[in-house]
């Protein structure tokens, strides 16, 4: 692998400037291989030596993809106008520069949500043409009714006019007031305006998967986790929407 400067290095995969790279260099705060490097212009190899920055591990990945299971009351942006950024909940020591989220999750909404560094990745996963299939669990405030099967297939017209996609609704297992919908668009509080349209309403709303990647039932509410290149692949393969269904977990036992 070609060798690049240490600064450059650290700079692209962390939210330091090269001027406070130089300074903890020459503090002792970087080490290469465990051993301190002063100069923060030494050349590595990034495919062999082991950086590290306050005692932090820096990954050799060029890019960084993190999935965030996301709590209520944070906004899907890196702009804090409209209150608190999911950008916050991700701990200093996993930032980059340039994190943002790839695709929207309502502020009351909770769930899986991508933020990553790769501007091409997240087109791909957002592209309407690539039909990357995002599956909910909507806790409704009415039970569910098997109608609902029939005319979320066909398209749902919206109360505005606007009318979706056809898309796949259907009842929990053992629990009557718990609904998974699979979407491939996403209009502005589209779950929750399919269902006032038939006449419910949507108590809560938790985004359970992206493409074929399951947010784990291990990872807390407002917590973060490395993705491996195989969970970037997972989300370009199709998910098994039934098999969702038999899911025995409580999505909404931490809102």
């Amino acid at each position: 692998m070609p060798l690049i400067r240490l600064d450059k290095f650290i700079s692209e995969r962390t939210e330091y400037t090269r001027s406070q790279i130089k300074s903890l260099c020459a503090k002792g705060s970087v080490t290469v291989n465990g051993s301190p490097v002063k100069r923060s212009d030494t050349k590595i190899d990034t495919g062999a030596d082991d950086v590290t920055v306050c005692g932090n591990a820096i990954s050799s990945e060029r890019f960084r993809y993190i999935l965030l299971n996301k709590p209520k009351g944070y906004v899907s942006s890196t702009d804090d106008k409209d209150g608190e950024t999911v950008i916050k909940l991700v701990p200093p020591e996993m930032r980059s520069k340039g994190l943002f989220p790839a695709g929207r999750l309502d502020k009351d909404s909770t769930g899986a949500l991508l933020i990553t560094d790769d501007g091409a990745l997240a087109h791909r996963i957002c592209s309407p043409n690539n039909h990357i299939s995002k599956i909910y669990a909507a806790e409704l405030s009415r039970p569910f009714e098997q109608e609902y099967v029939e005319k979320f297939a066909k398209g749902i017209v919206l109360a505005n006019g606007e009318a979706c996609s056809p898309c796949k609704v259907q009842k929990a297992e053992n629990a009557d007031n718990l609904a998974f919908v699979e979407l491939h668009e996403g209009m502005y509080h589209q779950v929750k305006r399919m269902f006032a349209a038939v006449g419910n309403h949507v108590e809560n709303l938790k985004r359970i998967s992206i493409g074929g990647l399951i947010l784990p039932k291990d990872l807390p509410l407002g917590k973060c986790m490395y993705l491996l290149p195989k969970d970037i692949e997972q989300m370009f393969t199709k998910i098994d929407f039934d098999a969702i269904l038999t899911i025995g977990h409580n999505f909404f036992s931490a809102n």
